[in-house]
């Protein structure tokens, strides 16, 4: 792939993702001042029609939709997300504070998901049709058919709650975030170790590793180098989708766990009616999803040398 090609297929993913982000914020835009009226939640009981007027013309309520939302246009490209009608501070700094915590944990999902996807798609592939396989593929039924929310309540009542191994939630130390971990990465886990031992199959039965083999290469370094390098493939191609479900499906899994990240802030605020600080959260998130595929989809051809620049 030449630097032009790489170049114009950034430009075309970019593109596509300001599209998708373009997209998701409007329609968060209109569901926020549709569904609920956050002056229900500013104006104290006894307040009078005076003082809730006042309130709406204080955040620009009184104006119609199409002002608000060329404001709200002109106020995203400046990064300027307005500030909560709870609290009043920056929603932008309210959300960029608790991203981070929703990065560590995604974080560690991901690397927990890719470890144990592959490891046990590579041993299923190796020993196919025997017990260690059966075990491997049953699991992975498992953690694919388990909704998160389930997997996480079962988690704290067996491990916080019967055995008192670790916390039931929060935040702070390594202990509260195995159980979110395996929550969060399972479902992933489930879905690489199913496209590694399928990879590793079809690769296994190659020319090449048969080539290999004739060379006197050893067992090791034809299923390292050459058979899971080729399965790796398909599973690259997945990352990018799966990256973005563990970072959406954070909002359930750290309201769950109480783990004070930007999941459980969004969900805060949407139940309160703040919505300057939900638009910033799902802005952010549908930024994360877009950046997270444009690299894997970069990644994927580059390393896959039979897709060209001009597949884009």
């Amino acid at each position: 792939m030449t630097p032009t090609s790489l170049a114009r297929i950034l430009a075309s993913r970019l593109l596509q993702g300001l599209l998708v982000v373009f997209v998701v914020i409007t329609l968060v835009f209109v569901i926020s001042r549709v569904t609920r009226d956050p002056i229900a939640y500013l104006a104290d009981i006894q307040s009078t029609q005076a003082e809730i007027d006042a309130l709406r013309d204080r955040y620009g309520l009184n104006d119609s939709l199409v002002v608000q939302y060329g404001r709200f246009l002109w106020d995203t490209v400046q990064l300027d997300m307005g500030r909560s009608l709870i609290n009043g501070r920056d929603a932008m700094g309210e959300v960029s504070g608790r991203a981070a915590k929703t990065l560590q944990l995604g974080g560690a999902a991901l690397l927990y998901c890719l470890v144990l996807g592959l490891v046990t798609g590579v041993i299923a592939a190796l020993y196919r049709g025997r017990p260690a396989d059966w075990l491997a593929r049953l699991l992975a039924v498992i953690g694919q058919a388990v909704p998160d929310f389930w997997m996480g309540l079962m988690l704290i009542f067996l491990f916080s709650v019967g055995l008192g191994w670790l916390p039931t939630g929060g935040s702070g130390s390594l202990q509260h975030m195995i159980l979110p971990v395996l929550t969060m990465g399972t479902f992933t886990a489930a879905a690489i170790m199913r496209l590694t031992r399928s990879g590793m199959i079809d690769a296994m039965g190659a020319d090449f590793v048969r080539t290999a083999r004739a060379k006197g290469l050893s067992e090791r370094a034809i299923v390292g180098r050459h058979a899971l390098r080729h399965a790796l493939l398909p599973v690259v191609t997945i990352l990018g989708i799966q990256t973005g479900r563990l970072i959406a499906g954070a909002l359930v899994v750290e309201t769950v766990f109480a783990w004070p990240g930007l999941g459980r802030l969004t969900i805060h605020s949407i139940g309160l009616g703040d919505y300057p600080v939900t638009q910033a959260a799902v802005l952010l998130i549908a930024v994360s999803i877009v950046l997270a595929n444009i690299i894997v989809d970069l990644s994927y051809r580059l390393v896959d040398p039979r897709i060209r620049g001009g597949a884009a």
